[in-house]
């Protein structure tokens, strides 16, 4: 590590420091594959491209930088000589033979690539590889230099949407406000939903579902809903007090297909837990045959072993099993807590009250863990207020014409405590609003509405924004504040 010693100056110590974070990223063949991805989303590269087959090229936009499973960068609009504009996705390699090595050609997520960008390629090559080696607007070891120090993700200010200009003109009430109305389009939205599935289920069944699937995460939400629907059609009912949420999760296991078919002598002896709920799960498993799934519904890899729906479904079956909960949820949004205090409150009625066997435990047969980790924490209530709870109350509320409860609900949204951020959000600040920080955005409610957005305009066109109505709209905003 670079040490600080009397240095003439901060940009004498920041070369030595940054030089030797350069060489952790280098890899043997002294070209890292960031670096070219910096390059690429700069666009540090020639006027006149040609591809590896003597075609011309141009980059209308490079795309944007996808730091997730997939091509690395995605909606990008490039000209190819002899073919009409392309839109997709551009995947970024040292070599062309890392286009197969590392299983692209076989991936689903590569079939709308437009472009593969190398960093060389056989001099021999005559594949449509846009080749960077020879391409570049400055010598290498400069550029690569520059690339090094470059943050990584740092959008560049060509790159930034046609409204970021109007939007950026806006008052601080005026952004506020457009935030906070598109806030509201996506809770109306979200209660669209929960108001139809009610209309085909019932409304205590709706929240339920919706509940139970928010458990799932994007990867597993559905395989999660079709659990709790099983359990919403089983009879539950003549099971004891005191064992009917374990009997919820003996079934919820059995159905979802992580119940194991037997358990060993050892297993039993180990854990009276185990044996218990495997017992009732034999007893009741007739009844719940045509509901059971097979396990390769479910999305494992790169599951967090917190994020096991193992411990999801624990959970899930408290929910389940509690005839007082939509009650309390109920009489918890009629109170007139401060959103702080009232996500509190929340936590307190969705999060369990007693220890669990699964606090410790991601799977039956894994070890305990370090620590016990809650099976609810502040991150995924969040997401379950702002995508479940209040959707399902805005609802309920508009459906029985309670104008006061609508106006409470709506204040929760726009005033709900920050979910965490994500790759969506940030490229969606630095893009619409020229921002980096997520301090820009005052509460989950400006998130959704800035998603909303999204949605609505840039989902809908392309990263040149061709067509798209949202700029003369912000813009129309911006000329009337300048007026008044």
């Amino acid at each position: 590590m670079v040490e600080f010693k009397n240095r003439s100056s901060y940009a004498d110590w920041r070369r030595e420091a940054l030089d030797e974070l350069c060489l952790r990223e280098t890899d043997e063949a002294g070209v890292p594959e960031r670096v070219l991805q910096v390059v690429w989303q700069h666009q540090r590269l020639r006027d006149d491209l040609r591809l590896c087959d003597g075609r011309s090229v141009r980059v209308l936009h490079p795309g944007f930088w996808n730091h997730g499973a997939g091509p690395d960068f995605r909606k990008a609009v490039v000209a190819i000589e002899g073919e009409e504009v392309l839109r997709g996705d551009v995947e970024v390699d040292v070599e062309p033979a890392g286009w197969h090595a590392h299983g692209h050609d076989r991936n689903p997520s590569f079939a709308n690539t437009i472009l593969r960008v190398v960093w060389s390629a056989p001099e021999t090559a005559r594949e449509p590889w846009l080749c960077l080696r020879d391409q570049l607007d400055a010598p290498w070891p400069k550029l690569r230099e520059w690339a090094l120090r470059e943050p990584p993700g740092e959008l560049p200010d060509r790159l930034r949407g046609v409204c970021c200009e109007p939007l950026k003109r806006l008052t601080a009430g005026q952004l506020d406000g457009l935030l906070n109305e598109a806030g509201i389009v996506r809770l109306e939205g979200k209660a669209a939903h929960f108001e139809a599935l009610a209309r085909a289920r019932g409304w205590e069944a709706a929240l339920m579902i919706g509940l139970v699937s928010g458990l799932g995460y994007k990867r597993n939400a559905w395989p999660m809903r079709r659990v709790a629907e099983a359990m919403l059609l089983l009879d539950r009912s003549k099971a004891r007090a005191a064992e009917r949420e374990e009997m919820t999760l003996a079934l919820m296991l059995g159905i979802s297909g992580f119940m194991p078919h037997e358990w060993s002598a050892e297993d039993r002896r180990r854990s009276d837990y185990l044996s218990r709920l495997w017992s009732l799960w034999w007893r009741l498993r007739e009844d719940a045959d045509e509901f059971k799934m097979p396990i390769v519904v479910w999305q494992l890899g790169g599951v967090r072993p917190v994020n096991r729906p193992e411990r999801r479904l624990a959970l899930a079956a408290r929910w389940l099993a509690d005839d007082g909960l939509i009650r309390r949820i109920e009489d918890w949004s009629r109170g007139d807590s401060k959103p702080a205090v009232a996500a509190r409150e929340l936590m307190a009625l969705l999060g369990p009250t007693n220890e669990s066997f699964w606090e410790d435990r991601c799977t039956f047969v894994a070890g305990p863990m370090p620590g016990r980790v809650p099976l609810l924490g502040r991150s995924r209530l969040n997401e379950l207020a702002v995508n479940t709870v209040l959707p399902w109350l805005h609802a309920r509320a508009r459906a029985g014409r309670n104008r006061a409860l609508v106006r409470r609900v709506e204040q929760l949204f726009l005033t709900w405590p920050k979910a965490e951020d994500n790759a969506v959000l940030r490229l969606a600040r630095r893009r619409l609003l020229g921002e980096t920080s997520a301090g820009c955005l005052r509460g989950a409610g400006q998130q959704q509405g800035l998603l909303q957005i999204v949605r609505d305009f840039c989902a809908r066109t392309d990263a040149l924004c061709t067509d798209c109505p949202f700029p003369a709209y912000a813009g129309s905003l911006a000329e009337s504040g300048a007026r008044e």
